[in-house]
C-alpha cells in the first residue's frame, strides 16, 4: 500500500506544480470606491435595483450580454442633496474567478471612472493601471464599447478586459433603463 502511496504521490507532483494558485487580492472597500469616484460627494444612498426576469432579458438585449443576478448595488452619490451620479459595484468574469470592480456614471450618463476593487485571477491583473482604466471616462450609450474599438486590448488579459468593457456597457444599459431619471 505505501508503494502505491509513493507512486501515485510521484505522479502527481508535477500535476500540482503546474496549477498556478488563484490569487485574490482586494485592493478597494466600498467606503474607498465611493471617495476614489466621488471625492466631493458627502452622502451615499443605497439605491439597490432588483430586476425581474422580463428585465433582465431586456438588459441582455440592450447591452448585448446578460444580468446574471436579480439584483444590482448601486448608491446615489449626493453633494448637499444636488445628484453627482452613480455608484454601482458588479461582477464580472475573468477568465476563471470573478472581478469586482466599482463604476460611477454621471447624471448625464457618462463613465466618470471605474475602480477595480479585488482582482481573483493569477494573470491580466493589468487591467487595475490607471492607464486602461481611463479609457473608459467620458464614454457612454453613444460609443461603441467594444473591446478592439474604442476600448483597447492588454495582451495576457483578453479575457478581463473583455468582460469589463462588456459590464461596463451593460450598467451604463441599467442606467438608462432605470437610473436616468435620479
Amino acid at each position: 500500500m505505501q508503494n502505491r502511496d509513493l507512486l501515485l504521490s510521484a505522479l502527481l507532483a508535477p500535476v500540482a506544480a503546474y496549477v498556478a494558485p488563484a490569487l485574490a487580492e482586494d485592493f478597494l472597500t466600498v467606503a474607498q470606491a465611493q471617495q476614489a469616484l466621488f471625492p466631493v460627494a458627502n452622502r451615499f444612498a443605497e439605491h439597490t435595483l432588483t430586476f425581474t426576469s422580463e428585465q433582465r432579458k431586456e438588459i441582455k438585449k440592450l447591452a448585448g450580454t446578460r444580468q446574471r443576478g436579480d439584483q444590482q448595488q448601486v448608491w446615489r452619490a449626493d453633494k448637499n442633496g444636488e445628484l453627482q451620479g452613480w455608484f454601482i459595484i458588479d461582477e464580472v468574469i475573468g477568465k476563471h474567478e470573478f472581478i469586482t470592480y466599482a463604476l460611477a456614471i454621471s447624471p448625464e450618463g457618462k463613465v466618470l471612472g471605474i475602480e477595480v476593487m479585488s482582482y481573483r485571477e493569477t494573470h491580466g491583473g493589468e487591467v487595475r493601471k490607471a492607464e486602461w482604466r481611463d479609457q473608459f471616462t467620458g464614454k457612454d450609450l453613444q460609443d461603441t464599447l467594444r473591446l478592439g474599438k474604442d476600448i483597447s486590448n492588454i495582451s495576457g488579459a483578453t479575457l478581463s478586459c473583455r468582460n469589463l468593457t462588456d459590464g461596463v456597457k451593460r450598467l451604463l444599459t441599467q442606467w438608462d433603463l432605470y437610473l436616468r431619471h435620479g
